[in-house]
């Protein structure tokens, strides 16, 4: 996806464009023309609402396993007002994470969402990189995004971890683990994630009794509690 100048300095001014896709330079490369087209999908992609908001057709997500890449919180959002860490991934040939994979209706949605995903490069993921845990392996390109160089940083008191974002992501993992019957499969989406942090805030709309607004309030924090102790009790509510 190529950005005239013009619109690549507003995008760069509200961090929505990565440094490796300004004008000029494109880390979107083009689909091959005729061959089905799959996303993995890591963080918000991996709750069928936040998919669906993008990918209308992309209803149906299979768990995988990927290698050579990290996922962990090193994606700080953008440099105006209150902002957060997101979650990010940076190639690494030892690490490996639990994720979906769904398939993309056509190019205009796959334009779709590298529109949404501005902040970050779309890389191919070689068919020996990927290991569907049901289902079969895709005939066809598939895509994931990562973080363009220089655009990474851990979580900051100006820049935390939101519960928010937490909820939508292992709310997508226990979607698949129930749907799947993948007993642990939230469990690894949480151990398969670097760089929790003590910089967290919980930003829930009501965090007293946030089973109101989040029906898995009560497990995610469960299952926070038990795997990340320590970051868990240091959660400050906003």
């Amino acid at each position: 996806m190529r950005f005239p100048k013009i619109i690549a300095a507003v995008l760069l001014l509200f961090g929505l464009l990565a440094p490796g896709a300004q004008a000029g330079e494109d880390c979107h490369p083009l689909p091959t023309p005729g061959h089905p087209q799959y996303l993995v999908g890591y963080g918000s992609l991996m709750d069928e609402a936040s998919r669906l908001r993008t990918a209308p057709n992309a209803k149906e997500a299979l768990p995988v396993r990927v290698q050579g890449f990290r996922r962990a919180w090193i994606t700080p959002g953008s440099e105006i007002g209150f902002s957060t860490t997101f979650l990010g991934v940076s190639p690494n040939a030892k690490a490996g994470m639990n994720a979906v994979l769904f398939a993309l209706a056509d190019d205009a949605e796959l334009g779709n969402m590298d529109a949404r995903e501005a902040g970050y490069c779309r890389v191919a993921v070689a068919p020996e990189q990927l290991t569907p845990l049901a289902g079969e392996r895709p005939q066809g390109e598939v895509w994931l995004y990562v973080n363009a160089m220089g655009k990474t940083a851990a979580p900051s008191r100006r820049y935390p971890i939101v519960q928010s974002y937490v909820d939508i992501f292992l709310a997508g993992c226990l979607q698949i683990e129930r749907q799947y019957q993948l007993a642990g499969f939230a469990e690894e989406c949480v151990d398969s994630t670097h760089g929790w942090s003590k910089h967290w805030v919980n930003d829930r709309l009501y965090p007293r009794r946030p089973f109101i607004y989040q029906p898995n309030a009560g497990t995610i924090d469960r299952l926070l509690e038990r795997k990340r102790p320590a970051e868990f009790r240091a959660i400050r509510i906003e």
